[in-house]
């Protein structure tokens, strides 16, 4: 059984969302013994964005791509590999100006591929990477829940679980941290969030 564990903060040692991630990974390892982990840190090397050379490239065209894009592109499908090949996803998504970073943003381009997570047939979209179990680690300063003045300002949970949807995967958790730049509020999301990815196992 192998576990794909994405972090993608810029924070490094003081990022919330990796903290959590680390948690609910070690819950995972202590849920499923002998489990293989693969890490990927989209700050760190992070997957260059889509462009129109990466789209020609995925469509067979005959270019003469630049060896940094060559590369790229290695990278990207690499990437979609170790997504289809896991059966089990921890994402680390703090929220940036309502929505999720762009390193993350990019690693998602390279696996939502048609064809390969997902294709148009006479009924419409069907997702194809069913079967996964993802748990999305959600970290943001403020208060964006259903019932909060900031609710409409949401792009990062409501985009990712529809994202996994269309993907064919019903299997989602959110581990949520918020409030982190609201004081005392802040100590007693974090624990109830550290206990929640405790949980998980």
């Amino acid at each position: 059984m192998q576990l794909l564990h994405i972090d993608s903060s810029i924070l490094g040692e003081n990022s919330a969302s990796r903290r959590l991630t680390a948690e609910v990974v070690e819950a995972e390892r202590r849920r499923v013994p002998g489990l293989a982990v693969v890490y990927r840190d989209l700050a760190a090397e992070p997957l260059g964005h889509i462009s129109g050379g990466h789209l020609g490239a995925a469509q067979g065209a005959d270019l003469e791509l630049p060896e940094g894009l060559r590369r790229d592109v290695a990278l990207g499908q690499e990437a979609l590999e170790e997504f289809l090949a896991s059966d089990v996803v921890v994402i680390g998504a703090p929220m940036y100006n309502f929505t999720i970073p762009s390193q993350l943003k990019a690693w998602i381009d390279r696996i939502t591929v048609a064809g390969k997570t997902f294709r148009y047939g006479p009924n419409g979209v069907e997702g194809l990477a069913g079967g996964k179990r993802v748990i999305v680690v959600s970290t943001r300063g403020g208060l964006y829940g259903a019932t909060t003045p900031m609710a409409a300002f949401d792009h990062q949970e409501p985009y990712l679980e529809a994202l996994l949807r269309f993907l064919g995967i019903t299997d989602v958790a959110v581990v949520r941290a918020e409030g982190l730049k609201m004081g005392d509020h802040a100590a007693a999301s974090m624990e109830a969030a550290l206990s929640a990815a405790a949980a998980l196992a």
